[in-house]
């Protein structure tokens, strides 16, 4: 019986998975199995934070939004206005708000003494 020389079908798919891992410290690189192992896990945990950075990012234009509308009353708090955003049916999102509280102060205390005022 002749020999059978293997395809490259193996071949190819360790060096795709080899050529994703390049970049990965010591045998994480090197090594078929520690690779497949480690791209399973970076898949695993691109997948999750992809979901986590935006809880991440709400909960810091949350946490902009409310250090800035305590600063000037004694008893105003986030969810006070977030309410009343709601009821003056003042449709600005909590990004385009962080925002406006960052770069511009004047107009953010514009919009919070229109919600406040009118009741």
């Amino acid at each position: 019986m002749t020999r059978v020389k293997r395809g490259y079908t193996a071949r190819r798919r360790r060096k795709k998975i080899r050529l994703f891992a390049s970049t990965f410290k010591g045998a994480h690189s090197r090594l078929t199995r520690t690779t497949t192992q480690q791209r399973m896990r970076a898949l695993v945990s691109s997948h999750r934070d992809r979901s986590r950075k935006k809880k991440d990012f709400r909960r810091l234009w949350i946490t902009r939004i409310n250090a800035v509308t305590r600063e000037d009353r004694l008893f105003y708090s986030y969810s006070l206005f977030i309410h009343n955003l709601y009821k003056r049916q003042l449709l600005l999102n909590r990004k385009i708000l962080a925002q406006i509280a960052l770069s511009n102060k004047n107009c953010f205390d514009i919009i919070s003494n229109k919600i406040f005022n009118q009741k």
